[in-house]
């Protein structure tokens, strides 16, 4: 599966970009390699992957194998994370399991539509 589909970024560009920042609020410097270890992918995988998101402009990359967001990653990687965040903290909250918690948070947060995840941001801050 690519990381495109009519210059859309999918689910995985978005897991790709938020693995970049949650990496990058751990560590200044960010490689292929770190991302490969932390999302359990191959190197030629995550090497076509950041190529697809350099040209599109989602990400950097200097000489030195450092990666980091642009502007318009850190926009996309900070709502997925964000959104992440709060659904986790609602299936906390509903009672369910942390590893249930997040593992379906991770996968919702790809697809739950802006006016859900507005009301269930509101739901939470009641």
């Amino acid at each position: 599966m690519g990381v495109y589909t009519n210059m859309n970024l999918l689910e995985s560009g978005e897991m790709y970009l938020e693995t970049i920042y949650t990496l990058s609020k751990r560590s200044d410097f960010v490689r292929s390699i770190d991302i490969c270890e932390e999302m359990g992918f191959s190197k030629p995988s995550v090497s076509r992957a950041m190529k697809l998101l350099k040209n599109d402009g989602y990400i950097e990359m200097e000489t030195n194998g450092r990666i980091t967001l642009t502007q318009k990653g850190m926009d996309v990687a900070a709502k997925i994370y964000g959104r992440h965040t709060i659904l986790t903290d609602f299936f906390l909250k509903l009672g369910i399991s942390e590893n249930t918690a997040v593992d379906d948070a991770c996968k919702i947060e790809h697809v739950i539509s802006d006016e859900s995840m507005e009301a269930i941001k509101k739901f939470i801050e009641q």
